[in-house]
């Protein structure tokens, strides 16, 4: 029985009997385990949930480009933005960037996952904006709800999952930088783009060993920034 609970053990981010660490869901949408990334267990981590939509029953209602009002600087050990920026303005994305960057703490984190414009505009290219690339539970997904946003969703009157921008590898990675962060990784996924943003004590070797544990590969050189 010793080394299954040793095992366990070494697999938590945070040891046992100490608080678990704080992460800020951004742009959460509804609470559904499954939009949370495997990293950030109950066990290790309080999520703390944004959204502007109050509908979806977020812990704050608010907007990730000024947060200023809800959270104090370095309120937070991570932040996750699961398909959320994309539905930010071009003009908007830096606010949001840098508001990351001020809620996170010297040795925090900012794990961003979006649609990967360039594989978007390859599909498109390639068979045209009405091939079903797959199928969600929403229904199929073709490059042009991939682009824009899901089109069936729009139509029934949630105009929010509107996309109003787009984001590729070099782009986030310039942004993130741009917004102060001490380093930036970034991969691409099927058809997302997965980038994390360092602070500068962060340990960038164990948070990937942890990524990498929780299923998230971001340590290929071929995409690493």
């Amino acid at each position: 029985m010793v080394a299954p609970q040793t095992q366990h053990q070494e697999l938590r981010f945070t040891p046992r009997g100490v608080r678990p660490r704080r992460v800020l869901n951004a742009g959460s949408g509804a609470k559904s385990i499954a939009r949370l990334a495997a990293l950030f267990n109950a066990e290790d981590w309080d999520e703390i949930r944004i959204d502007l939509d109050p509908a979806v029953g977020p812990d704050v209602v608010g907007s990730m480009i000024d947060m200023r009002p809800h959270f104090p600087a370095q309120s937070f050990d991570a932040i996750w933005s699961s398909h959320s920026l994309e539905h930010l303005h071009s003009h908007e994305i830096p606010a949001a960037l840098a508001e990351f960057r001020r809620l996170l703490k010297t040795d925090g984190f900012a794990l961003i996952t979006c649609p990967d414009l360039e594989t978007v505009m390859a599909l498109f290219l390639a068979h045209g904006p009405d091939h079903v690339v797959y199928r969600s539970p929403a229904g199929p997904i073709t490059p042009l709800d991939m682009m824009f946003g899901h089109a069936g969703s729009i139509a029934a009157g949630h105009v929010h999952m509107a996309h109003n921008s787009g984001l590729t590898a070099p782009r986030l990675s310039d942004l993130l930088r741009q917004a102060g962060f001490a380093d930036v990784i970034t991969r691409r996924k099927d058809y997302d783009l997965w980038a994390i943003g360092l602070m500068p004590t962060t340990n960038r070797t164990a948070l990937l060993a942890k990524l990498a544990e929780a299923g998230i590969d971001m340590a290929d050189p071929g995409r690493t920034s």
